[in-house]
């Protein structure tokens, strides 16, 4: 079973509709963080969301493919 992981995005954003349906295909659990809300998110994935992090803190932006999601999420 894989941990669940952090998926960053904000309102709006059509590549983040399309990562969400990449987590749900692989029947991922996922935290949503809108980057909107914290100054630093803005800075750091302003241009990269949307953008995946596992447990130990790796991020995956975008885009990835459902191979990529699978193995970095395994």
């Amino acid at each position: 079973m894989t941990n669940c992981v952090t998926f960053y995005y904000t309102d709006g954003c059509h590549l983040c509709d399309d990562a969400i349906k990449l987590l749900e295909q692989l029947k991922l659990t996922y935290q949503k963080v809108d980057i909107i809300e914290q100054d630093r998110l803005v800075t750091l994935y302003a241009t990269t969301i949307p953008v995946v992090e596992n447990a130990s803190g790796s991020t995956l932006n975008w885009p990835f493919s459902l191979q990529q999601l699978q193995q970095f999420t395994s």
